[in-house]
């Protein structure tokens, strides 16, 4: 099994910054691509961006330029740096990982989400 813990959501005003990060742990063999999605009340869950095992990043149109993923891949580590944010940014944002346990078991596996409210 794998794991995957969020932390750094909350509450902030307008033009503000958070830096969400999400930890996988457990039988984890290895870790191809990892990502974030989010989804805001009412709506669909949406891409936000993704980074491979090798650093390749792609990101949602709606956030580009504001958001920076990466990962520690000694930490089994993704981050997301988001800047300038809007309260359309509200949302749930929960991070995946594309993993392989040692027991062979390939899926993506899913955090639990860590809420982001932006207020205007």
């Amino acid at each position: 099994q794998v794991q995957l813990v969020e932390s750094g959501g909350g509450l902030v005003q307008a033009g503000g910054s958070l830096r969400l990060s999400c930890a996988a742990s457990g039988s984890i063999f290895r870790i191809n691509a990892m990502g974030w999605y989010r989804q805001a009340p009412g709506k669909q869950r949406e891409l936000v961006a993704t980074v491979t095992s090798g650093g390749g990043t792609n990101y949602a149109d709606s956030v580009k330029g504001r958001f920076t993923i990466s990962r520690d891949n000694a930490k089994n580590t993704v981050y997301l740096q988001i800047n300038s944010l809007k309260p359309e940014d509200t949302a749930v944002y929960y991070c995946y990982g594309d993993a392989t346990t040692y027991e062979l078991d390939h899926r993506r596996w899913w955090g639990q989400g860590t809420q982001v409210t932006v207020s205007s």
